[in-house]
């Protein structure tokens, strides 16, 4: 192949209901239905929240279930036809399993001044009623609404911070020793606010972590978002503006679809079968004193969208030096394997083709350790995603580069512009000059451009929400989302679960 050859890809595809193929998610649902609608039965949700908080879902539930348009004419954002006739599926309404969170103990928490006391409790009202539903009660819940208020979106989140007055509550355990050492006379709840300190301080994450044992799917929902304004902080003042509700009524009910059925909305229409996608997860672990340590992850998607989640070992992946992430050969070998085996117990056939994405190199230990878990029959390739932001491409013309269009610098390495102007939606999504990501086939062979098609295709299979693309592939734009649910607490023996439940 010639260097530095330029062309344009076409844009993907997407397979809905009756094996109609379009670019754009949102047509798709809105002609058609979901590829496999007459799969879909109804299912059975719950809330749980504040008595505000679930009459505001309640009556967001009640504006989608027909029609919603954006308030002004924009070809880029479609209008909602409306939950059943856009899935196929009777939402009731009226019949939720309702958890009531008293908002009086939430007024409580919000004034610990201790970020890792405060979280840890909010996140525990929500966790122990959930859990408590599913040990006592025997109707299934298929997915849970978690209805938050925004002050939990504020107040619980990293960079969270009470200011301290004479409301506060000065609450936790300050010294570093008595954190980490049970004492010989320890009450109960001296005990739990200890525990405290073994989680991240992030309301998402923690929830995540500490449901995942319990296999309860959960869709958290900020107050704010569902409001008929959303409150914003502008120069220390909260304001409220009117809400894009087009966009999160395609987003969160393609979640809502996708996770309460287990069933793709959609699916990539023109991949090759038998190919298998791995996106590599590494996450520095920050409770542990020595850098060096990090949890490992591998996302799994196949040619019909599906997705899974297997957690590797906790070990010394990280080097400080380099700034890179790297396995040992038992780690990657057992990794791989253990991926291998969830994609034959659900296909009866081992893939023809695996291509494992990740943002550092492969070196030599770890590489061997992905072949000996592949053996020899099958073709094995490592490729390298990474944003580049110096490399520009300009048109001539008052559009920017198109979405699809790569550069390629030789037969294993191109740029691929995942962002550009669409034609079908007429713009460019963001104001920005568009910047490539840059792809590397670190690893095995094959060819360039169809390494590139792929990932152009995999942009395309978030069902965390609904838009034309993303800018990275699936494989790893969820890396940084599940590396820190694996990080933000314990979890033993943590078992394979759908990539649904990350998200």
């Amino acid at each position: 192949m010639k260097p530095y050859k330029l062309k344009v890809l076409p844009e993907p595809r997407l397979k809905f209901a009756y094996n109609q193929k379009l670019t754009d998610p949102r047509d798709g649902l809105t002609l058609y239905g979901p590829c496999d609608k007459s799969r879909a039965n109804n299912f059975s949700v719950g809330i749980i929240g504040t008595l505000d908080g679930m009459k505001i879902f309640k009556g967001w539930m009640n504006t989608i279930q027909k029609p919603v348009s954006h308030p002004k004419s924009d070809i880029a954002k479609p209008f909602f036809p409306g939950f059943e006739e856009v899935y196929g599926i009777q939402f009731d309404n009226q019949n939720y399993v309702e958890l009531n969170i008293d908002p009086s103990t939430l007024q409580l928490l919000f004034r610990y001044t201790d970020d890792h006391v405060r979280i840890a409790n909010i996140v525990d009202l929500y966790v122990d009623e959930l859990i408590r539903y599913k040990q006592e009660v025997e109707i299934p819940v298929s997915l849970w609404f978690v209805i938050i208020p925004d002050m939990v979106y504020q107040l619980c989140r990293p960079m969270s911070k009470v200011p301290k007055t004479q409301n506060s509550l000065s609450v936790g355990i300050k010294d570093i020793h008595t954190r980490l050492n049970e004492g010989l006379f320890e009450d109960e709840s001296l005990k739990r606010m200890r525990l405290a300190y073994n989680y991240e301080k992030d309301f998402h994450d923690q929830l995540k972590i500490k449901l995942l044992s319990h296999g309860i799917l959960t869709q958290v929902i900020r107050e704010g978002t569902i409001s008929k304004k959303e409150p914003q902080i502008k120069n220390g003042k909260i304001k409220e503006e009117p809400n894009f509700e087009t966009d999160i009524a395609w987003s969160l009910t393609t979640s809502i679809y996708y996770k309460a059925t287990g069933l793709p909305p959609w699916k990539l229409a023109d991949i090759r079968d038998g190919v298998c996608y791995i996106g590599l997860v590494f996450k520095n672990d920050d409770r542990q004193q020595d850098r060096k340590i990090a949890c490992c992850a591998a996302q799994m998607f196949l040619d019909s969208g599906d997705g899974q989640v297997f957690k590797g070992a906790v070990g010394p992946w990280y080097n400080p030096e380099t700034k890179e992430h790297h396995l040992s050969k038992a780690s990657a070998k057992d990794l791989l394997s253990k991926a291998l085996s969830a994609y034959k117990a659900s296909n009866n056939s081992v893939p023809r083709e695996i291509f494992i994405h990740g943002r550092t190199f492969f070196n030599d230990e770890e590489w061997g350790g992905f072949q000996e878990a592949v053996g020899d029959a099958k073709s094995v390739i490592g490729i390298r995603i990474t944003h580049e932001h110096t490399f520009k491409l300009f048109r001539e013309s008052k559009f920017p580069v198109m979405r699809g269009t790569v550069y390629a610098k030789d037969h294993r390495s191109a740029y691929l512009w995942t962002k550009g102007f669409i034609p079908r939606l007429q713009t460019v999504v963001g104001l920005e000059t568009p910047n490539p990501i840059q792809i590397q086939i670190m690893r095995g062979e094959t060819n360039i451009f169809t390494v590139c098609r792929d990932v152009l295709a995999l942009t395309k299979l978030n069902y965390n929400t609904c838009k034309f693309a993303d800018g990275v592939p699936v494989t790893l734009k969820f890396a940084d989302t599940i590396g820190e649910i694996l990080t933000a607490g314990p979890h033993e023996n943590l078992k394979v679960l759908p990539f649904k439940y990350y998200i």
